[in-house]
């Protein structure tokens, strides 16, 4: 039985994760690690303690960006997270672009 056609929110999605991976060299190699077809079992446990802490932000090596890495992770493997994850990854990379300059 052939595979459904990917959707729009769908392919924007594996944008946003192919850019993350091409644009921060040192997270590339684990990311694609991690979002391989299979690695549920390490993928769910690494989103949930991402999405932690994030929410403890404050503290030195942990960060806010654990957040938005955590929904993503969370979103492979939740359909229903995509397109709220994928709009989310987009407007963050404007900001970051907007912030930089």
């Amino acid at each position: 039985m052939p595979e459904p056609s990917p959707t729009r929110h769908q392919r924007r999605f594996d944008r946003q994760i192919s850019r993350l991976e091409s644009g921060v060299p040192v997270l590339g190699g684990a990311l694609r690690t991690v979002t391989a077809p299979g690695r549920a079992v390490i993928r769910l446990p690494v989103a949930v303690l991402f999405i932690l802490g994030g929410f403890a932000g404050f503290l030195p090596f942990v960060g806010f960006w654990m957040l938005p890495l955590g929904l993503l992770l969370l979103a492979i493997d939740l359909p229903r997270l995509r397109p709220f994850v994928g709009a989310l990854a987009i407007r963050l990379r404007a900001w970051l672009r907007s912030w930089r300059r």
